[in-house]
């Protein structure tokens, strides 16, 4: 055995390859023995050799290269001109009164960016693609029992018929299992994608890791980490079930009468996923219990306010519910009980027009005629943001306890202010062509995929943006309405399933839309006036009616 390569021998020198190795050359990166140090200097006495123990080695900072001048060093960074520079380049008329810092001060920055990114990396961008990654299989999963029930339902209903339609009933149990295949192949593919992006990430934390080692500069100034693309997160497959139409058993037309699947599909929604984030919320980044809706959506309590005119509704938790109406009064109901537990005036004496409670549990109010958005703390109202110009009307809390106000400017243009605390973080109020998204506004909220949905009742739509403030769509009411009325939007709120629920007083319904836009069906339920709606954890629904002065509590979905 080579007595160099084994693992139990020393280290020896490079030079030589007979002594034990002493000494390391920071510059070079040479290992030698005492004796070897001067033959190694002497070989290019133009650098400037950093000779130290080899026990020390890397303790001193390899500076990068001059691009300009030859065989100097550049220990200094200039922040106009955004590279390193030696004393040379500083000394020159090229970087006058230019700002400088030292190189290690940049060092610094660098290596807290690429510590940030990598922390990025490792505990948001990974896990949200093991999350990806589980919803997909969950719903895998799911369609395989699914389906399986579909076979089910068929064949129970074949055994009912004569044997002339078992052969029909093989060529939709054939349908049913090609479009399984179909389904679960596309969704295969896309976990396979998934899961080649999650062992990139893997390699690409390794590589920052390595990064973050070294002490080589010039590496670190090198080295780009791309983490953009990890960013934009993969669209959400979202297959669509195929319905088994039973029809009467006839001796006639039996391949008619016997039923029919409907077409299944695969829809692909790029706004379907969202960055998991470190809030301390129940299940955060995992998808909520599949829920079905009723047929028959059921009233389960009213509560009586004593407003003269009700208008607002917000769940405080699933046992208590703030409500607002024509006075200056704001109330907290049990919903059990049907008992008032407090209330609270407004600070200006004006009634208020949009109630909302955040995440912590504390009431906001808008007060539009003092133009202002308030929040209760402890039964203290804090003014929060006061505007000019402008005058707020709706206000939802976001996932992230933050504020969305919808506002109104005094030559009536509307728009919808993203805010954190007191500071605004972005301005929704044009489409891509410049347009104007809003015609007004009476209520906002945001849904589990961080859409921020808008009730237009003046334009007669929901107006439904993404995250940067994109349209995604406008739903403009169904026809036939209960009533045939046009359709006015009131209050408006979303469930666990991103499901969108907004009042129709004109029609006294509430309309229910999917994520994309799409009517499922109406909430009649006997309401009059349905104004302000809001759900609880469980997503029982509440409904603030106007004209009976009563919140209604109606189960919609199992």
């Amino acid at each position: 055995m080579d007595p160099r390569t084994s693992a139990q021998d020393v280290m020896r020198c490079d030079l030589c390859e007979t002594a034990v190795v002493q000494m390391h050359c920071d510059t070079c990166l040479v290992n030698m023995c005492k004796a070897c140090v001067g033959e190694h200097i002497s070989t290019d006495e133009s650098k400037d050799h950093k000779i130290v123990k080899f026990q020390s080695r890397k303790s001193t900072p390899l500076y990068p290269g001059c691009a300009t001048h030859d065989k100097e060093r550049c220990e200094m960074y200039c922040k106009q001109c955004d590279i390193p520079v030696c004393n040379t380049c500083i000394a020159s008329d090229q970087h006058l009164g230019h700002k400088f810092f030292t190189i290690l001060q940049i060092l610094n920055e660098k290596k807290n960016k690429i510590i940030k990114e990598h922390t990025e990396l490792k505990e948001t961008i990974y896990p949200t693609y093991q999350d990806i990654a589980s919803d997909v299989q969950n719903r895998m999963s799911q369609l395989e029992k699914e389906y399986g029930d579909l076979s089910t339902a068929i064949t129970k209903h074949g055994e009912d018929w004569h044997r002339e339609i078992d052969k029909l009933v093989k060529k939709l149990k054939a349908e049913v299992d090609e479009m399984k295949k179909t389904q679960l192949q596309t969704l295969q593919k896309h976990l396979d994608e998934i899961t080649k992006t999650m062992s990139d990430i893997r390699d690409e934390i390794k590589a920052v890791n390595a990064t973050i080692d070294t002490n080589d500069l010039s590496k670190l100034f090198g080295n780009k980490f791309n983490i953009e693309r990890y960013q934009m997160l993969p669209q959400k497959i979202v297959p669509s079930l195929p319905k088994f139409l039973p029809g009467k058993i006839h001796e006639k037309e039996l391949h008619d009468r016997f039923g029919a699947l409907e077409l299944s599909s695969l829809t692909s929604d790029k706004h379907g996923y969202s960055m998991k984030t470190a809030q301390k919320s129940p299940k955060a980044g995992s998808s909520p219990p599949v829920k079905q809706l009723l047929d028959k959506p059921e009233a389960v309590t009213i509560i009586h306010t004593g407003y003269k005119d009700l208008y607002h509704v917000a769940c405080l938790s699933d046992e208590d519910i703030w409500t607002s109406g024509d006075e200056n009064i704001m109330k907290l109901f049990s919903i059990n009980l049907g008992s008032l537990l407090k209330s609270i005036r407004t600070k200006s004496g004006n009634e208020p027009s949009d109630i909302a409670v955040t995440k912590s549990g504390d009431l906001v109010y808008i007060d539009t005629n003092d133009r202002t958005v308030n929040i209760v703390k402890n039964m203290k109202i804090k003014e929060v943001i006061r505007l000019q110009n402008w005058r707020p009307r709706g206000v939802c809390s976001t996932s992230s306890d933050d504020l969305l106000v919808i506002m109104v400017s005094d030559d009536k243009k509307t728009k919808v202010v993203h805010y954190s605390g007191s500071t605004e973080k972005q301005t929704i109020q044009f489409d891509d062509n410049g347009k104007p998204l809003y015609s007004s506004g009476s209520y906002i909220t945001e849904n589990r995929i961080l859409d921020i949905c808008v009730s237009d009742r003046e334009a007669g739509e929901i107006v439904v943006v993404n995250q940067a403030g994109k349209l995604r769509f406008r739903y403009t009411g169904h026809t036939p309405a209960p009533k045939n009325k046009p359709f006015s939007p009131l209050g408006i709120t979303t469930d666990s399933q991103s499901h969108i629920l907004t009042a129709d007083d004109n029609n006294n319904c509430v309309h229910i839309i999917d994520q994309n836009g799409q009517f499922l069906r109406y909430i009649e339920c006997g309401l009059s006036g349905p104004m302000g709606l809001c759900l609880d954890t469980n997503d029982n629904l509440f409904v603030a009616q106007w004209i009976r002065r009563q919140v209604k509590k109606i189960k919609y979905m199992q």
